[in-house]
C-alpha cells in the first residue's frame, strides 16, 4: 500500500494518506480513530492521524498488536505500521496524516492574532474528517484523543460532522484500538520525518550524537540547541521558536532587539486610539513618526511638489 501526498511546502501543513483511502470501506459503515505525536517537543512537526477501518473489525487491529504507541518500542512500532501498510490488509485499513511544521506552529503561536497548540490541534482533526468525508468514506463512528476540554471539543466536532457519533476521550489511544492505530501512524511518521530531517539552512551546527528526540528534557536536544544558535537569525526552521525553551536560550544566547513600539501583550481596543475632542478646544494633528522619519510631508495640490 503506497502513499499519496499533497501540500508539501515547509510552511504549510502536508496531508499524506494510503492510496486506498479514497472510496475506502465501499460505503460500508467504517470507525476511524485519530491522534497525534510530537505536541510538546521543541524540535519537528506535530503529526496528526487518522486510521479507519470497518465496523466492528478492531479485533484485527488487535491481533495485530495495535496498542498505544507510547508503550511500544521504535522497532515495535515500525514493524505493526509496515503490516497495516500491507497489500494483504488493503480492503481492511486506511489511514491518512497531517503534518504541522515546526516553522507553521511558530508562525500561528506568534503571529499578531496568534492561534493556540490546541488550536492548531481541532483544526487537524477537523481537516482529517474533512478528507474522510470528501473521499466518500462512510464514517460512521469517530473516537478521538482529547486535546483540551473534551466536552467543547465534542461539541464542535458534532456541530460539523452531525452524522457522526463522536466520542472525545482521555487516553483514548489506550482505550480504543483504532486510536492506538492511528498513534502509531502518527508516532512512526513524525519519528520518520526527525530522523531524515535535511536542513535548508547553510552550516547548521549539529553534535556528533545529533539533536536528540526533540524533547526538551532530552540531553542531546538541549546540546543541539546551545550549539545551534545563530546569534542573530536565531535558530534553523527545525526548531519551534514559540517554546519557552527556545525563547529562554534566545534571550541568554542571541543579540538583543529593541523595537521601537512594543506591542501590548494584553492587547488594545480600536477606541484607544481615539481621545474625547470638546468643540472648545481646536487640538492641532500630529504628524505620525513615520513621516517623520522619511522627511514625508503632506500636499494639497501639484505645485507644492
Amino acid at each position: 500500500m503506497s502513499t499519496a501526498q499533497i501540500k508539501s511546502t515547509a510552511v504549510e501543513a502536508v496531508m499524506e494518506f494510503s492510496n486506498n483511502f479514497k472510496d475506502f470501506g465501499s460505503d460500508m459503515p467504517c470507525v476511524m480513530g485519530i491522534d497525534e505525536a510530537g505536541r510538546g517537543p521543541v524540535l519537528g512537526p506535530m503529526v496528526y492521524a487518522c486510521a479507519v477501518t470497518l465496523l466492528n473489525n478492531e479485533n484485527m487491529l488487535v491481533k495485530m498488536g495495535v496498542d498505544d504507541s507510547k508503550v511500544l518500542t521504535e522497532t515495535k512500532r515500525e514493524e505493526i505500521f509496515e503490516r497495516l501498510k500491507g497489500d494483504n490488509i488493503s480492503e481492511a485499513f486506511g489511514y491518512a496524516c497531517r503534518s504541522v511544521s515546526a516553522q507553521m506552529i511558530s508562525a500561528s503561536m506568534l503571529a499578531r492574532t496568534k492561534c493556540s497548540l490546541n488550536k492548531l490541534s481541532h483544526d487537524c482533526a477537523t481537516e482529517l474528517l474533512k478528507l474522510a468525508v470528501d473521499n466518500n468514506i462512510n464514517v460512521v463512528e469517530v473516537y478521538v484523543d482529547t486535546v483540551g476540554p473534551k466536552g467543547s471539543y465534542q461539541a464542535m466536532l458534532n456541530k460539523k460532522f452531525p452524522d457522526m457519533r463522536i466520542t472525545v476521550s482521555e487516553k483514548a489511544d489506550a482505550k480504543f484500538p483504532i486510536v492506538s492505530a492511528a498513534s502509531i501512524v502518527a508516532k512512526v511518521k513524525r519519528d520518520r520525518a526527525l530522523k531524515n530531517w535535511v536542513f535548508p539552512e547553510r552550516a547548521v551546527s549539529v553534535p556528533p550524537n545529533g539533536y536528540g528526540s526533540g524533547y526538551p528534557g532530552d540531553p542531546n536536544t538541549k546540546n543541539f540547541l546551545l550549539k545551534a544558535i545563530d546569534q542573530v537569525f536565531g535558530y534553523p526552521n527545525l526548531v519551534r521558536f514559540s517554546w519557552k525553551t527556545t525563547e529562554v536560550l534566545l534571550h541568554e544566547k542571541a543579540v538583543k532587539c529593541k523595537w521601537r513600539d512594543p506591542e501590548n501583550a494584553s492587547g488594545s481596543t480600536i477606541t484607544s486610539f481615539f481621545k474625547p475632542c470638546s468643540n472648545e478646544k481646536n487640538y492641532s494633528s500630529v504628524k505620525n513618526q513615520f513621516f517623520i522619519d522619511r522627511c514625508l510631508s503632506n500636499i494639497s495640490k501639484c505645485s507644492d511638489f
